[in-house]
């Protein structure tokens, strides 16, 4: 990291949450840091797939142990996984990256109520943020595909982002695979026929950005065979 680096990520730095509200200035500043933060941290990832779902998933939870599962598949191909970096899903999906060996990242955020990262994240590959936005921009940036599983409001926030990215072309296309059919079929049924049949506000094509299937092997096998296609070479 350069001198100028430093200035931006810590000399900048705002002491409290108060600060950065009541400071635009600030705000502009710890902005950067964090995409500095990342950016470094990321840059030399190699390709992975980023993994969502419910933070309050029970490890004893069908959920949990599909996750875990679908991460090491994942590892075994050659992808390494990014999380959130919190608990349920994010942490078994880390969890199962760990014991594939793969690479096992986390951006976690901080919240009020304090969510910890997990233990079973790489520590040279876990960065915590405030801001939603720039995390989000790290899963966009240096992810070669999303693996959804059941979730709240903030699975469906970085899934629809995902989509309308790729709808609209400020991305490049990559394989979005959402876990269990009986949780997301209810869901994009009224998408199709509410969405695009009734009111067309979507197109038809629209609806092949995605994959809705049962099994962790399936959705490993999607990410697998889209990137056979472009040749792409795992590079850790």
């Amino acid at each position: 990291m350069t001198e100028e680096e430093k200035m931006i990520r810590d000399s900048f730095k705002p002491r409290t949450w108060a600060d950065i509200k009541s400071n635009d200035s600030w705000s502009i500043f710890k902005i950067m840091g964090e995409f500095v933060s990342g950016y470094e941290h990321f840059s030399q990832i190699g390709p992975c797939v980023s993994i969502f779902g419910s933070a309050r998933t029970k490890p004893e939870h069908k959920y949990y142990k599909m996750a875990s599962e679908t991460a090491y598949l994942l590892t075994q191909k050659g992808f390494g996984v990014i999380t959130g970096g919190g608990p349920g899903i994010m942490e078994a999906a880390n969890k199962g990256a760990s014991a594939g060996d793969g690479i096992s990242a986390g951006c976690n955020i901080l919240l009020e109520f304090e969510q910890e990262p997990n233990k079973y994240i790489d520590q040279d590959k876990l960065v915590s943020f405030d801001y939603f936005f720039v995390r989000k921009v790290m899963f966009m940036k240096y992810s070669q595909g999303f693996i959804v599983f059941p979730g709240g409001f903030g699975t469906f926030d970085e899934l629809f982002e995902a989509i309308t990215l790729i709808q609209t072309k400020k991305i490049g296309r990559f394989p979005i695979v959402l876990l269990d059919k009986a949780y997301w079929s209810g869901l994009f049924e009224w998408v199709k026929n509410v969405m695009l049949d009734t009111e067309h506000n979507i197109s038809p094509g629209d609806m092949d950005l995605f994959h809705i299937v049962d099994k962790p092997e399936e959705a490993a096998k999607i990410i697998e065979d889209f990137y056979k296609e472009y040749k792409i070479t795992p590079n850790f």
